[in-house]
């Protein structure tokens, strides 16, 4: 698949949101930044890498990418997250000097309190979190990595995956982070490529399990369809459905009961269509609401709230599909 040449000023998205900081709803914006993209390009669900630069953005570029974004900046805005196609943190995506510049602009908007940035856990040491820490504390501005681990289970990740690291790795990371006072931000992937429904929903539970002592905040991440992917190429073959939206529901009540304590989070994006999390389609927007209206307030009763016929069949395809055919 061949990249579509965008301009290198303009970011691959910006947009406004709503997230917890301190267990309190606030408004955020997330950029994400237009660079050479992800240097391991390999994992089976991910498209980012077609929204990336054709030729490496410039310090101006990236500087102007995140005016672009500043603009777009309500007045109340507490929580800044920041994606690359890649890794905030790699230098080769945006270098020590032109990151530094990046986090002065943001913290001295004067509204911000934390920004999040998401790398892979490769590129996290004591002298790089240390480097934004100096920067960020002149503001009193907290900062968060953000990590996509996917799930604990090192199998997974590779064979359905193909993430490039291990559990260990996420491990190391986070305890150095922790060490200097940054916390840590984990991404699980449900239903990655090569799994049955129930598997993926025992998968998500055992990571959760197995992530907590590690992270303060978990997001649960539905698997999509994107362009020019390894799940694409099985989706047009019928051999990949993305998760159901009940497989979220389920999974979300198990997290929050068993660690009261941790921020669990999904925003399912491409709910309700063919190529997202979806249901029977006549409950898809109520469910996906639910799921982001839960994230916000960490109330377990909005996930019991909400009802359709198609669970009953959500709970068969959960009993019967590794053992019999499951129509598409």
């Amino acid at each position: 698949m061949t990249k579509r040449h965008q301009s290198n000023d303009i970011p691959a998205a910006v947009w406004p949101g709503q997230d917890l900081l301190n267990g309190k709803p606030v408004r955020s914006l997330t950029i994400i930044f237009r660079t050479i993209g992800c240097y391991w390009t390999g994992c089976t669900m991910c498209g980012f890498y077609n929204e990336s630069a054709i030729t490496p953005p410039t310090r101006d570029d990236l500087l102007s990418q995140l005016e672009y974004a500043i603009g777009r900046m309500g007045d109340q805005t507490n929580l800044f997250k920041i994606f690359t196609s890649g890794s905030f943190f790699d230098n080769r995506e945006i270098s020590l000097s032109t990151r530094n510049l990046i986090l002065e602009r943001i913290a001295s908007t004067g509204t911000i309190k934390k920004i999040v940035a998401e790398t892979r856990p490769e590129f996290i040491n004591k002298d790089t979190l240390s480097s934004a820490l100096g920067i960020l504390e002149k503001y009193n501005v907290k900062l968060e990595i953000a990590m996509g681990l996917e799930t604990s289970n090192d199998v997974i990740r590779d064979e359905c995956i193909n993430k490039g690291f291990i559990f260990t790795d996420f491990i190391k990371a986070s305890v150095i982070a922790s060490e200097i006072g940054v916390s840590t931000k984990a991404y699980l992937l449900l239903k990655p490529p090569l799994l049955s429904e129930k598997t993926a929903i025992n998968d998500m539970l055992a990571s959760i399990i197995d992530t907590t002592p590690y992270s303060s905040t978990i997001s649960l991440n539905l698997c999509n369809v994107q362009r020019a992917t390894t799940v694409e190429r099985l989706f047009n073959k019928k051999d990949y459905r993305p998760p159901w939206l009940w497989s979220a529901v389920f999974i979300l009540s198990q997290a929050k009961q068993m660690f009261p304590e941790v921020t669990f989070m999904s925003d399912p994006v491409g709910a309700g269509a063919k190529r997202g999390p979806h249901n029977c389609r006549k409950c898809d927007k109520i469910v996906a609401q639910s799921l982001r209206d839960f994230s916000i307030t960490q109330d377990r009763s909005i996930l019991s709230s909400v009802d359709c016929d198609c669970y009953y069949l959500w709970e068969k395809v959960i009993e019967l599909e590794d053992f019999v055919y499951v129509p598409y």
